[in-house]
């Protein structure tokens, strides 16, 4: 398919096309196979990454989230001696932090989708971008444009905009916008859609299993969508959608369908033909199962380029994925023509984001995670009115529940919440399960109040994300919400009412950072204002969890 560079959304001027072209026709078939490999950065030696960026065998980099000067200075030494400015990728998915460990942690995007702002939004994607242009970064696999329908799923959860097309569509756009805005290419993903499924594509291939229809109605309409809107660049899933796959190709049988990383009828035939995207196209991490589950190696490295992939993200070994690409080139599974295209997209991105300085801009990224913590923070479940407000006059002594994962990048999840409450006048301490026994309702504080801070967040890799109780008789569970006042508060996970149904207060905050968890405390002391809005059911469509 041919690329227009003048065209949507290069917007390529003369001398930038004249350059794409000088260094498309000055490269051998070795260099050109080379552009289409992204590697994760920390995999190598840094001299054996140094010499592998110089012999122009690689396109692309990410590292993993280091300080920003560390991060600085991997890149120096690679820019100095790269034939061709490198692509700089990062997953600035919640913030600055995404791609520099001493970035902010904005809020995952269901937190920006809880306050239903569009304006937020924007200040998510500023901050990303701003934060990780300083370092260098010019590239981000962000916005995530998934749609949370299945609240089992390990994986999507508060890393999408909720479970409404049009939510999803218009915050993910509004950050879109901003990121591309401020120099950087934004990246959707993961086409052609997760959270249909409850199972991992890391892990093996996963199912996109909406009919089409229903596909061409909620995710097919926000690609579509971002593409009229320039988007630069999309990631693909090794997600199937075989119903899309088999209205495309007839022929296809269910059992023939691959994974859009590996289908030339949702690469070509959709994202290209039907849609006209002009853009790179990428795969998700090439490491993942649901890629190398799906074929043979050897092939599906190939295949990939071949159905309408334009770069490899990550490898098991590159030598060996390199030499299987070259391979696919020289066989004819790669043709010189689909080669060409997908070179000409990669130097096309580079001259519209390699050449411009990093940004000396600052935002305000403190103060707007705060107004998005404000205006985020969900009131899901109140079947106890009078709890609130939570005063030391009310309740002098609190019993601090803390689940999950303790340790956030800015200490512990409950230092922090007993900081903060004995700053405020309250008796708190972290309730030790092994250290109690079973015991009855008589003898409860009548002026205690217990507060949960569960942090269960989605991540790669598991197959569930659920609740772990003490093992000692699941002593912290709520077992006695019948006779104390509880509030329960999930700062990550927004579907843990299926695991406490029962409780009367629940509240979801979305991200785990001190700014979160101490105006969360403020809202509970003043008993809010709670103005967050649901982004997903919270409920699970269980009927118990609402009683």
């Amino acid at each position: 398919m041919a690329v227009h560079l003048k065209d949507r959304p290069f917007f390529l001027n003369d001398t930038q096309i004249d350059w794409v072209f000088r260094q498309l026709h000055s490269m051998t078939t070795e260099e050109k196979v080379g552009q289409l490999f992204l590697v994760m950065g920390q995999d190598y030696p840094e001299e054996q990454l140094k010499q592998m960026v110089a012999s122009g065998k690689i396109g692309g980099i990410l590292f993993r989230p280091e300080p920003a000067r560390r991060i600085q200075e991997r890149f120096q030494p690679l820019d100095a001696v790269a034939p061709i400015p490198l692509l700089k990728a990062a997953n600035l998915e919640e913030g600055g932090s995404g791609g520099i460990s001493d970035g902010t942690l904005f809020g995952w995007p269901m937190l920006t989708a809880a306050t239903d702002d569009e304006t937020i939004a924007e200040h998510f994607g500023k901050v990303c971008a701003i934060e990780g242009r300083s370092s260098g970064i010019n590239w981000t696999f962000s916005p995530v444009c998934d749609i949370d329908l299945n609240f089992r799923n390990p994986i999507t959860n508060v890393r999408t905009y909720g479970s409404d097309p049009d939510r999803v569509l218009r915050l993910s756009k509004k950050y879109m916008q901003a990121i591309q805005s401020c120099g950087m290419a934004a990246c959707a993903k993961h086409f052609p859609g997760d959270g249909v499924d409850f199972r991992d594509q890391h892990l093996h291939p996963t199912y996109n299993s909406l009919s089409a229809k229903d596909w061409y109605d909620s995710y097919g309409k926000i690609y579509q969508s971002l593409i009229a809107e320039d988007l630069l660049s999309i990631m693909v899933g090794h997600i199937m959608q075989p119903n899309v796959a088999m209205e495309v190709n007839s022929s296809l049988k269910f059992e023939d369908c691959l994974p859009a990383s590996l289908s030339r009828e949702m690469l070509t035939g959709i994202l290209r033909e039907r849609f006209g995207f002009n853009g790179i196209i990428t795969t998700d991490a090439t490491i993942m199962g649901g890629f190398t589950m799906a074929m043979e190696r050897k092939k599906a490295i190939p295949t990939a380029i071949a159905a309408g992939c334009d770069m490899l993200v990550f490898n098991t070994d590159f030598e060996e994925d390199y030499t299987y690409l070259l391979a696919g080139v020289n066989n004819g599974t790669v043709s010189m023509e689909r080669l060409d295209d997908a070179v000409t997209r990669i130097l096309a991105l580079k001259a519209k984001m390699c050449f411009a300085p990093p940004s000396n801009e600052t935002v305000p990224s403190s103060a707007w995670h705060k107004e998005a913590a404000e205006k985020a923070i969900t009131l899901v479940k109140s079947l106890q009115p009078d709890v609130f407000p939570v005063t030391p006059d009310r309740y002098p002594s609190i019993r601090l529940i803390v689940l999950g994962k303790d340790d956030i990048p800015e200490g512990s999840i409950a230092g922090i919440a007993l900081d903060y409450l004995q700053a405020r006048g309250f008796s708190a301490e972290l309730y030790q399960p092994y250290e109690d026994d079973l015991h009855g309702t008589s003898a409860l504080p009548k002026d205690r109040l217990t507060l949960y801070l569960a942090n269960y967040e989605q991540a790669s890799n598991q197959t569930t994300v659920r609740i772990d109780w003490c093992k000692k008789h699941a002593l912290d569970g709520p077992r006695f919400l019948n006779e104390e006042p509880c509030v329960f508060v999930s700062l990550a996970n927004p579907y843990l009412l299926q695991d406490v149904p029962r409780i009367k207060t629940y509240i979801n905050a979305y991200t785990a950072t001190r700014t979160v968890i101490e105006t969360l405390i403020d809202k509970l002391m003043v008993g809010g204002p709670f103005t967050g809005v649901s982004p997903v059911d919270a409920f699970c469509g269980l009927p118990d969890t609402r009683i």
